[in-house]
């Protein structure tokens, strides 16, 4: 350990007499050597490099609290960090902006920013979203494995009724949490299937029956099985929204309304059918009965809760609004423009299926999606010509757009994937730590590691949740310095 006033070290400047402008110094990091001088590094007073010129003049202890060592002779500072983050950083002084190299975890690059005081604004703009994106997906592993370690737990504290809420709202959302929850999902799943085809088979004649008045409606027997059904929506929704932690939050998501919107025709019908009559004409409420009916599509949206493909496929298409927007654009400039082409090249011929325009734009949509009913079709040879030229153009239009929607699909589900890998990941970790001693498994004593975490810069030295690159930061408040020898997996 090298102390102020050391024979070893006569070469400090404690009298400040040396201007920091011509002061050079040689930084050593991770074997790398890099030479820099007091005129650039004082751009930015406030990093690390530039303390490192200004704590000359104030002993050895101002020197070793911004190193790990020092060489006085040589003049070089040795720091035990990352070299390639760190040829990035001094960019800062040099060009006034930072770019990330390839292949630096964008996490452990934000820290050693952190560790040498260069603020996170000269990032360029490019390596920010880089930063955003791993930002995102640390948070939904913590989110995640939050999630999991909340079903794991149980709060002796809480009432009963919490109990029974949570072990029910577990049983009907998660069904990974237990067999029986496996079992329930199997059946809803099921009675979806059961419910759509019974609603399509009511629809046949021959499986139809006639009432006193001949008017046609579907079987007694299906339409039993549909009352079942929907009476076992009816228990699983109703369950799930007493169960619900944020009534609020569940009220209004989209899935949800999509069960209601598949439960609602049904009791409406049966209102309007025993109520209705009263109140309107007959065949008022026989016509609105049939109109709330054809609502019952609706459930069959019920299949994505139970489908991770459906929800990847949802969530492709809602990130490809501006293709899709690109791709409808295209469409409605080639169905102008050909329909029109396509009327005024046939306007002469004394059979001509073109009346106008806006009639001609039918032809123009299933000619340009290659579709072609043959209801409406050319017959001078430059109307051919046209209608040829618009399918050609038609194919390329629509093929344009779907190379960046399949690729988000394709990112999407990679990504969940990645995701919840590194959610067990962590929780497997988490699992070792504590069989070794080296983590705490109750909830007070995660409060109370919190609380000191606040306080103090050893919480990491009580709780360690995990040892991998993804550290999630909202599981703990610790802040963690990687060193060269940590790398990013």
């Amino acid at each position: 350990i090298k102390m102020a006033g050391d024979a070893r070290f006569p070469d400090v400047d404690t009298d400040g007499s040396e201007k920091n402008e011509e002061t050079e110094i040689v930084v050593n990091v991770g074997g790398v050597k890099q030479v820099f001088y007091g005129d650039n590094l004082n751009q930015y007073p406030e990093t690390r490099l530039a303390e490192l010129i200004n704590c000359l003049s104030g002993g050895y202890d101002s020197i070793f609290s911004l190193c790990d060592d020092y060489d006085p002779g040589k003049r070089e500072f040795y720091f035990d960090r990352d070299p390639d983050a760190f040829k990035c950083i001094i960019d800062v002084y040099y060009f006034g902006e930072i770019h990330m190299k390839k292949g630096i975890c964008p996490i452990c690059f934000k820290n050693e920013m952190e560790f040498w005081k260069v603020d996170l604004k000269f990032l360029d703009d490019c390596c920010k979203t880089h930063l955003s994106e791993k930002k995102e997906e640390l948070e939904e592993i913590a989110r995640r494995v939050q999630l999991i370690l909340d079903d794991l737990g149980v709060d002796a504290s809480e009432s009963r009724w919490k109990r029974c809420q949570k072990y029910i709202w577990k049983f009907l959302e998660k069904p990974e949490s237990s067999y029986p929850a496996r079992v329930i999902a199997v059946l809803s799943f099921l009675f979806i299937l059961i419910s759509s085809v019974v609603m399509c088979v009511g629809t046949i004649p021959d499986l139809q029956v006639v009432d006193a008045d001949g008017n046609r409606m579907e079987h007694p027997t299906l339409d039993s099985i549909e009352t079942a059904c929907i009476g076992w929506f009816t228990m699983e929704y109703v369950l799930r929204l007493i169960s619900s932690p944020n009534k609020l939050h569940f009220a209004l998501s989209f899935m949800n309304i999509v069960d209601v919107l598949a439960i609602l025709p049904f009791y409406v019908s049966l209102t309007l059918t025993h109520l209705g009559a009263k109140l309107m004409e007959l065949s008022n409420v026989q016509q609105a009965v049939q109109a709330l009916r054809i609502m019952r599509i609706a459930r069959i949206f019920k299949l994505a809760r139970h489908s991770s493909g459906l929800q990847t496929l949802t969530y492709a298409l809602k990130r490809s609004f501006k293709e899709l927007g690109l791709l409808l654009m295209y469409l409605a400039v080639g169905i102008f423009v050909f329909s029109a082409l396509g009327y005024t090249m046939e306007q002469s011929h004394p059979e001509t299926l073109f009346k106008s325009i806006p009639q001609s734009f039918w032809w123009a949509i299933i000619t340009m999606t290659t579709v072609g009913y043959g209801d409406i079709y050319p017959k001078t040879t430059l109307g051919k010509l046209n209608a040829a030229i618009s399918f050609l153009c038609g194919v390329i239009a629509i093929a344009l757009p779907i190379h960046p929607i399949i690729n988000n699909f394709v990112r999407y589900y990679n990504k969940q994937r990645v995701l919840e890998t590194a959610a067990k990941h962590e929780l497997e970790l988490m699992e070792l730590n504590s069989a070794e001693g080296k983590a705490i498994s109750t909830k007070s004593e995660l409060e109370d590691l919190a609380r000191e975490g606040k306080e103090g810069p050893f919480y990491s030295s009580r709780l360690k949740v995990s040892h991998s690159d993804t550290f999630i930061h909202l599981l703990s408040e610790e802040k963690h310095y990687r060193t060269r020898l940590q790398s990013c997996k």
